[in-house]
This record gives C-alpha cells, structure tokens and sequence, in this order.
C-alpha cells in the first residue's frame, strides 16, 4: 500500500508520498450546490500504522483461510481502509486502486476493460451516502458496513454490465455505422460520443464522430451543443 501510495505521487515531489499521514484528516463531501460537509472524523496519525497493518493481516488472513468471500471482503477491506484514511492525501484515489488490485487477485478482472473509478465518480452521492451510513459507529466497533458493501458490488455490477453490453457489440462485424446505431439504442435520454466511444472501443474516434454525423443526417439522433458540451439524442 505504501509502495502504491508513493508510485501515485512519485511525480509531484510530495514529501509524504509513501508515508503515513502525519496530521489529522476528515473525511468530507462536496455537494452539487457547492457546500462541503464532514462526514466522518478518520483515526489520528498515531493510530494509523498499527490499524493499517491489522486491516491487512485480518484480509489476508479470511482470504488465505478462505473464511470470506472474496467479494464481500474486498468491500470490508475498503471500507476499513477509508475510515483509516491512512494518508495526508490521495485516500479516495488509493482506496479506488486497491479496490481494482484485490480484484484482480481474486479473479474479477472488470476493471481492466471498465473504469469502476469513472463510475464512482458519476454517482458520488450515493458513494458519500453509503460510506456515511457504513462508517457510524466505526470507532466503537458498532458499525454496519452493508451499505457500503451493498454499494460496492452494486458498482461492479454495472461494470459487468457495460462489459457484457460492449462485447455484444463488438463481437458482431458490423459496420462502424451499425455498430454506433447499435450502441446508441443502449442509451437513454441524452448521451456524448465518448459515452459512443466507450460503447464501441474497436472504433476510432473519426469513425464514431462521422457515424453520429450520418445519423444526425438521417434523422436518428439529434445534436445539441457545441465543442465540449455537445450531446446527442435518438429521435426514433
């Protein structure tokens, strides 16, 4: 973790990159409307190594006795871990990272063709609100981490999902107009040609763009925006 930790930051010259925080940390949400609450105050900088090491051993020790599965301990590992909050800074980063990390050691291997950080990022709220829930509690070991489990496997769900959505796509040989017409039908309400992108990663990005050009014409989809802010809609 450590290692991780230091890798991440290792082109910014923090001086605390690999290391253990050594201030006290809160953990807080940052709201649409702009305001920022804390939710949760994390264990003070003396207690972190010796709570960061026993986290550690009891995951190893419940997945090497097979005692747990895999995929309910990977969300009580991260769960602990935020309420750590082991490092001055970069929690949520490490905590997305690791997540990928114990999956991948358990076999779940989604997240090497679906970004579960992006999709943690489009629903921060519900995050916020499950990690609130779970984290009640923690310091007296009263705490009850199903929401955030719940949370959790819910999010990889979904990443199976678009995986299973993006493969029935892509293992037909359809032309780049057909496979983005396809694609499309999976959306609803408006949606971006990186969402397009993401759907049909086989395509080049001239592809997708003169696709949506050659549907917008046609009458299927329809345009709104420009630059940055352009969006799309299907008509029929």
């Amino acid at each position: 973790i450590l290692q991780l930790h230091k890798i991440m930051y290792s082109h910014m010259n923090n001086p605390m990159a690999g290391q253990t925080k050594n201030v006290q940390n809160y953990i807080s949400a940052t709201y649409p409307d702009g305001h920022t609450e804390i939710l949760f105050t994390p264990l003070a900088p003396f207690e972190t190594p010796k709570a960061l090491d026993r986290i550690c051993e009891e995951y190893n020790r419940v997945i090497g006795n097979m005692e747990l599965e895999p995929l309910i301990a990977v969300p009580v590992f991260i769960h602990d871990f935020l309420c750590i909050h082991p490092f001055n800074d970069g929690n949520g980063r490490m905590s997305r990272l690791l997540t990928t990390l114990l999956l991948y050691r358990s076999g779940f291997y989604v997240s090497k063709y679906i970004s579960l950080e992006a999709k943690i990022a489009k629903n921060k709220d519900l995050y916020y609100e499950a990690l609130s829930r779970s984290q009640h509690g923690w310091h007296e070991g009263t705490e009850d981490a199903v929401p955030f489990i719940k949370y959790l496997l819910g999010t990889i769900l979904a990443a199976y999902k678009d995986f299973g959505d993006r493969f029935a796509i892509v293992e037909e040989k359809l032309p780049a107009i057909d496979m983005v017409r396809k694609a499309t039908l999976n959306k609803i309400g408006r949606f971006t040609k990186q969402d397009i992108r993401e759907q049909c990663p086989s395509l080049s990005l001239s592809s997708v763009e003169g696709a949506l050009r050659k549907l917008v014409a046609a009458g299927e989809l329809k345009r709104e925006g420009t630059g940055k802010s352009t969006c799309y809609i299907r008509l029929k």
